[in-house]
């Protein structure tokens, strides 16, 4: 399962006409988002979601609107912290296209993804039928269980194995990141491979 984090990177993508898309791009889309991904919230807050946050994923009602919107800029803020973290791990120079010349300082996205990871407070061991993990957390805002939520998978990310395999994909107009699964592996997809190898053999014919 995609974590948390490398989720909500890949919420800008190209959008398949040489422009990029915006999976976030209103409160509503980003509330309709966060209910698609409730999974990979529960991988890192624990099952069941904390009450004040599974209330926040029910279906969108008006009354919600205002916190939705804030949750909206969050996310945002959010993914803005998480792609420029992303950015750096990659190899050097070689950011996605989507927002190599706008990304967030480093240390403002530092400074973002430390402090919504320590609204979460800690992890502790509950036994029900089996023994599992839960946050302990001092935080019931959603806003805030959400972002801790974002912070702590992009911490989890960045410090753990599969940061090495992080790469952004170098196809023309393709915008994402993605896991290397082969030493080999140049691009994100098939497609993009195909459209590279199609474009060079253009660029050849016409230089020739």
């Amino acid at each position: 399962m995609t974590t948390l984090a490398f989720a909500v990177a890949a919420t800008i993508k190209h959008d398949g006409r040489g422009g990029i898309a915006d999976l976030l791009c209103t409160p509503d889309e980003a509330h309709g988002w966060l209910r698609e991904h409730e999974p990979q919230l529960a991988d890192v807050l624990g099952a069941p979601l904390p009450i004040e946050l599974g209330r926040f994923l029910r279906p969108f009602r008006e009354e919600i609107l205002p916190t939705a919107d804030e949750a909206w800029r969050e996310l945002v803020r959010m993914r803005g912290a998480v792609r420029a973290l992303f950015a750096r791990a990659v190899a050097p120079g070689a950011p996605s296209k989507a927002d190599a010349d706008r990304l967030m300082d480093l240390q403002d996205a530092l400074r973002a993804v430390n402090q919504a990871a320590d609204q979460l407070g800690t992890t502790y061991l509950d036994w029900a039928d089996e023994p599992y993990t839960r946050w302990s957390s001092p935080a019931e805002d959603p806003i805030a269980l959400l972002a801790g939520a974002v912070g702590r998978s992009a911490i989890d990310f960045l410090t753990g194995p599969d940061r090495r395999r992080l790469r952004a994909c170098p196809a023309a107009r393709c915008v994402k990141y993605f896991l290397q699964e082969d030493p080999r592996q140049q691009w994100c997809s098939p497609s993009c491979g195909n459209r590279e190898r199609v474009n060079r053999h253009y660029r050849k014919r016409t230089a020739g």
